[in-house]
C-alpha cells in the first residue's frame, strides 16, 4: 500500500516559435510555461483508488479488486512502448461508462486515468491504494498542453505508488526532481496518456510537461535545449475558439497554391526559430539586457509572417496594438485564428505600463495572466514550497 501523502506538479507550454512552420518540416521551439498543473497523491482505503478532478467535475473511486480483473481482461499489450489500442480503450469506456464516441474534457481525462493506472501498475504490480487529486491553474481547450501536464503529473504519481520510480523528495528540501532516466520513463508514460486523449500527438507537449525549459522539435525529433533562462511574459486568452485542424488545412492549401511566396516564408519562421535558441542558449552566460529588443524583434517579424501564412485573427490584431501601445510586443502562440497570445516582458518594464496593459486587455473580455516560460519540468514539492491558492485548492476533500 502507498504510505505517503506528495504534491507534485508539470507545467503547460506554449510555442514560442514555429508554428506551423513545423508541419512542413521546419523548427519549432516549445517551452515550459509556469502555469501549472498540480497532483495530490494519498493513501487510499485498503482495496479503493480515487480519482477527483474537481476541474472538469470528475469524482470516481473503483475496488482494486475490480480494476484487477479488468486489467488483466486487457493487459496483453499494455506497454509505454505501444499506443493503447481500440480494444483496450472500448473496454475501459464500457467499465467507466463512458459512451463509445465521447470526447468531452471529464470523458477523456477519466479514461487516461484508467488506461495509466492498469498499465503502470500491470507492468509493475499490483493496482495500488491511492487517491489522487488534480487541480491546475491551466485552462482547458486553451493549446497551453493542459492535458499533457495531467498525464505527466498521472504518469510520475503512479509510477512512484508502484516502485518503479525512487521518491527524490528528502526531508527539509522544498522540491526534487528525477533522474534524467526516471524522467525519460515518466514521459514515455505520459505518451501514452495522451494518445488516449489525443490519438496522434506529437509527443512535443509531455516532453516540455517533463523536461521543463526549452525543446526543439524538427520533424520528429525533439531536443531539449541545455540552458535557457526564465523570461517573464504576458499570457492573454483571447477566448476566441478555433480549429487547429482547419487553420493546418488553410496553411497547406496557401503554400500548394503560392508555394514561390509561401516557401519563404516558412524559411523566414524557421530562421526566426533557429536565432531565437541562439539567444536563449546564450543568455545564461550573459545575461545582458542587449538580448532583449533582439527577442522583441523576433516576436513582431514572426507576428507579421503567421498573419501572412493566414492564421492571425483580428482579437489577435487588437492583442498586438494593445500591448504595443504600452511599448511591449507580442505574438500568437499555438494554432492562431484567436486562441492566445504571448507578450515578452524585459526585467525593467514597469509595473505601471504592465498593470496598464492588463487593465485594457481585459476590457476587451480578454483573460491574462503573468507567468514566466522556461519553466522547471516534472517537479515534487513540500507543502512548504506550495502558496496558498494551491494549498487550497489541494486540500479539498
Amino acid at each position: 500500500m502507498w504510505e505517503r501523502s506528495l504534491v507534485l506538479s508539470a507545467p503547460g507550454k506554449v510555442i514560442l516559435h514555429g508554428e506551423h512552420a513545423v508541419v512542413h518540416g521546419k523548427v519549432a521551439l516549445a517551452v515550459a510555461l509556469d502555469l501549472r498543473t498540480f497532483l495530490h497523491l494519498r493513501p487510499c482505503a485498503e482495496g479503493k483508488v480515487c480519482v477527483r478532478l474537481p476541474g472538469v467535475g470528475v469524482v470516481r473511486s473503483w475496488d482494486t479488486s475490480s480494476l484487477q480483473a479488468l486489467r488483466r481482461g486487457v493487459a496483453a499489450d499494455f506497454d509505454e512502448s505501444k499506443s493503447p489500442s481500440v480494444e483496450q480503450l472500448h473496454t475501459l469506456k464500457e467499465f467507466a461508462g463512458i459512451a463509445a464516441g465521447a470526447s468531452a474534457p471529464e470523458s477523456l481525462a477519466t479514461l487516461a486515468f484508467l488506461y495509466m493506472c492498469l498499465a503502470i501498475s500491470a507492468k509493475y504490480g499490483d493496482v495500488p491504494n491511492v487517491d489522487i487529486l488534480v487541480w491546475s491553474e491551466l485552462p482547458t481547450g486553451a493549446g497551453l498542453g493542459s492535458s499533457a501536464a495531467y498525464a505527466v503529473c498521472l504518469a510520475a504519481a503512479l509510477l512512484m505508488a508502484c516502485r518503479a520510480i525512487s521518491c527524490p523528495l528528502k526531508e527539509g528540501e522544498s522540491t526534487a526532481r528525477w533522474t534524467e532516466e526516471e524522467l525519460t520513463l515518466i514521459n514515455s508514460w505520459a505518451f501514452q496518456g495522451e494518445r488516449v486523449i489525443h490519438g496522434n500527438p506529437s509527443g512535443v507537449d509531455n516532453a516540455v510537461g517533463t523536461w521543463g525549459g526549452a525543446l526543439r522539435y524538427q520533424s520528429g525529433k525533439i531536443t531539449p535545449l541545455k540552458r535557457v533562462p526564465m523570461l517573464r511574459i504576458l499570457l492573454t486568452n483571447t477566448k476566441v475558439p478555433r480549429s487547429t485542424k482547419v487553420l493546418v488545412a488553410g496553411v497547406k492549401e496557401k503554400i500548394l497554391k503560392f508555394p514561390a511566396i509561401m516557401n519563404p516564408v516558412l524559411d523566414s519562421i524557421d530562421a526566426i526559430s533557429q536565432e531565437c535558441q541562439s539567444v536563449l542558449e546564450a543568455m545564461p552566460a550573459n545575461p545582458s539586457p542587449e538580448y532583449y529588443p533582439v527577442l522583441e524583434e523576433l516576436f513582431d517579424i514572426n507576428q507579421h509572417h503567421l498573419n501572412v501564412i493566414g492564421v492571425g485573427h483580428p482579437s489577435l490584431d487588437r492583442l498586438c496594438q494593445v500591448t504595443a501601445s504600452h511599448g511591449l510586443h507580442s505574438k500568437l502562440t499555438g494554432a492562431g485564428g484567436g486562441g492566445c497570445g504571448i507578450t515578452l516582458l524585459r526585467p525593467d518594464t514597469s509595473p505601471l505600463a504592465m498593470e496598464a496593459a492588463k487593465r485594457d486587455l481585459c476590457a476587451c473580455g480578454f483573460e491574462c495572466w503573468e507567468t514566466n516560460i522556461g519553466a522547471p519540468g516534472v517537479t515534487l514539492h513540500s507543502s512548504s514550497s506550495l502558496n496558498a491558492e494551491v494549498l487550497h485548492a489541494l486540500s479539498e476533500s
